[in-house]
């Protein structure tokens, strides 16, 4: 049996923390993720398609910011998951990524921001597990 990968982009001009939180995921979620990484938002939405499940997405970069990239992600694929991920702390910013279709919005504080992320992957990895899961056993 084929198991599901999930296609996962992670978006940042931080080059040491792109790096740090693959190697993060990797870890934790072995083989169950195809982890593509881009410094900027342009070569992000050049590589973006259907089957791109989940973007982690940096609100400050050069060019477009985080929300237009975010926007732009949605036209693209509606179903692509956005967590935003980002060291502005501005409720009205994370409000309106939240109104563009963010599935989250995560503050960047080293640990804790890194465990969040791993929760919001684990459940968007295992949804469809869950649901099949549950359709088997009611």
């Amino acid at each position: 049996m084929e198991t599901q990968v999930t296609n996962l982009f992670i978006v940042d001009d931080n080059k040491l923390l792109v790096a740090d939180l693959k190697n993060h995921l990797q870890i934790i979620f072995e083989n169950s993720l195809n982890i593509s990484t881009f410094y900027d938002g342009e070569s992000c939405l050049a590589e973006l398609n259907a089957d791109t499940h989940v973007v982690i997405l940096d609100y400050f970069l050069e060019g477009k910011n985080g929300l237009e990239i975010l926007r732009s992600i949605k036209k693209i694929n509606p179903k692509t998951e956005v967590i935003m991920l980002s060291s502005n702390e501005d409720i009205v910013v994370a409000i309106d990524t939240f109104r563009a279709g963010a599935k989250d919005y995560i503050v960047k504080n080293g640990y804790n921001s890194s465990r969040e992320i791993v929760k919001l992957v684990y459940n968007i990895v295992a949804r469809p597990i869950n649901v099949i899961v549950k359709g088997f056993f009611r």
